[in-house]
């Protein structure tokens, strides 16, 4: 396991008030008030240890399938339905949406490879990620990936925690199936939006792995 990248600076800060909170704890109260420096120091360390956790990165060996989607995150499927989408393709796909709790590895992954058509960032709402609103109205990031054997759209989105999306992809760029599509930090969604004839290959309520467990068939 590793450390992402877009952790360093937050793990730093969580090491030193970590480290600034536990030592003013030990010379102000450990004399009279022990018992409180102890719990003091397993709340902070439980906190540090959760903010290193979530920026993990475990080793896998990842699915690599041409024509078929994999799930671009980690989390539990919470959306399997028919939409109108009114961003890029301004028709009928099917969407399938994943929630990202704040304890899942939250690097999201290039579903397969192709060519970038599309890469966008929407200002907006933070509204909880499981809210149905949430894929229209909450500041998100498109990404529209195309290959021979069909057409997607990856759409990361920001929750009521998660106040930072990360997105590495640009229109034109060639991009290969299961490499780091970008990063949410603290709890978040991501959707995607396939072909009406595509054959969703998970169930509602399914926990997947980014990377690993297909999602679709084209």
């Amino acid at each position: 396991m590793t450390v992402h990248k877009e952790g360093y600076k937050s793990i730093g800060i969580a090491a030193l008030i970590f480290g600034l909170v536990n030592i003013l704890s030990f010379f102000f109260l450990s004399a009279s008030l022990p018992w409180l420096t102890a719990i003091i120091f397993i709340v902070t360390l439980f906190l540090f240890l959760f903010i290193v956790s979530f920026f993990r990165i475990p080793s896998r060996t990842l699915t690599v399938s041409e024509g078929q989607v994999i799930c671009p995150a980690d989390g539990k499927v919470v959306v399997i339905e028919e939409i109108t989408d009114e961003e890029y393709f301004k028709d009928k796909r099917i969407q399938v949406s994943i929630f990202m709790s704040p304890a899942n590895v939250h690097v999201n992954r290039n579903p397969m490879s192709g060519n970038v058509l599309y890469s966008q960032y929407h200002k907006g709402k933070y509204l909880v990620a499981w809210h149905p609103k949430s894929s229209t109205e909450n500041e998100r990031h498109s990404v529209v990936i195309e290959n021979t054997k069909g057409t997607i759209l990856v759409k990361q989105i920001a929750g009521a925690l998660a106040k930072r999306i990360c997105n590495y992809l640009t229109a034109g760029q060639q991009v290969k199936q299961g490499e780091e599509l970008g990063f949410i930090k603290f709890g978040s969604r991501v959707d995607v939006l396939l072909p009406l004839n595509a054959k969703i290959d998970v169930q509602m309520n399914q926990v997947v792995k980014g990377g690993i467990t297909v999602l679709a068939t084209l």
